[in-house]
C-alpha cells in the first residue's frame, strides 16, 4: 500500500483528492493538511508518507521553501508538486528544491493515481506541457550561457540569489556585503545582460 500525504490549503481540492485516494485499493491517504507547518507537526515516523502531493502557494511556508524542511525530516519521501503554475521559474525552483514530479491542478484523478504509482516506483511524473518546457529549457540557444559567462563569479552568485527570490538585504547579509555593494553589482549585471529589471533577469535566466 502506498501511503500518500497532501498539503493543499484549498479545502475543496484537498478533500476531493483525499476522497479519491481513499477509494483506491493500492494506496491510502495518511495525512491531508493545509500548510507545511501543520504537516511537519502532524507527521511522525508512524505516520510518515511515501508520496507527498504538495502545492506551491500555501499559508506560511511556501511549498518550494517547505521542501527543505520536509526532506530534512523525511529524506526518503517522494514529492509531486500539484500546482497551477507552469512557468519555467516555478518548475525549476521546485525541481531544484527536491520535487521528483510536477503536475498541474487540472490533472485528471486517474492521471494523478498513475503519477503516484510512477513516482513510488522510481519515476518522475510530469504533465506533457511541463516535460516540454523542461526540454525547451535544455535545448535553448547558448546565447544566454554566453552572456552569463561574462559575469564574474560574485555576480553569478548574486543572480542565483535574486532568481531564488532573495531581497537585496538578504543577499547582502548572505554574502556579508553592504546593500550598496549589492546594488552596485546588480547595476553591472543588468548592464552586461542588457536588461533593466529583476523580472527581465528571471525571464532571461529561466528561459
Amino acid at each position: 500500500m502506498i501511503s500518500v500525504g497532501i498539503i493543499e490549503d484549498i479545502t475543496d481540492i484537498r478533500e476531493s483528492i483525499k476522497e479519491f485516494i481513499s477509494l483506491q485499493q493500492d494506496m491510502y491517504c495518511a495525512l491531508a493538511e493545509e500548510s507545511v507547518e501543520d504537516f511537519l507537526a502532524s507527521t511522525t515516523t508512524d505516520t510518515a508518507v511515501d508520496v507527498l502531493l504538495l502545492d506551491i502557494d500555501l499559508p506560511g511556508i511556501s511549498g518550494i521553501n517547505g521542501m527543505e524542511f520536509i526532506k530534512d525530516k523525511f529524506p526518503e519521501i517522494d514529492i509531486i508538486m500539484v500546482t497551477i503554475y507552469e512557468d519555467h521559474e516555478k518548475i525549476f525552483s521546485a525541481l531544484k528544491a527536491g520535487a521528483a514530479g510536477y503536475l498541474l491542478k487540472t490533472t485528471p484523478f486517474p492521471k494523478l493515481r498513475e503519477a503516484i504509482i510512477d513516482i513510488n516506483s522510481g519515476g518522475a511524473p510530469m504533465e506533457p506541457i511541463i516535460a516540454r518546457k523542461v526540454i525547451e529549457f535544455f535545448n535553448r540557444p547558448n546565447t544566454i550561457k554566453e552572456e552569463q559567462s561574462e559575469l564574474t563569479s560574485k555576480e553569478n552568485q548574486i543572480v542565483n540569489y535574486l532568481v531564488d527570490g532573495f531581497t537585496y538585504k538578504k543577499t547582502a547579509e548572505t554574502l556579508n556585503n553592504s546593500i550598496e555593494t549589492i546594488r552596485h553589482h546588480v547595476k553591472n549585471i543588468y548592464k552586461k545582460l542588457h536588461i533593466n529589471s529583476r523580472a527581465e533577469l528571471m525571464k532571461k535566466r529561466m528561459g
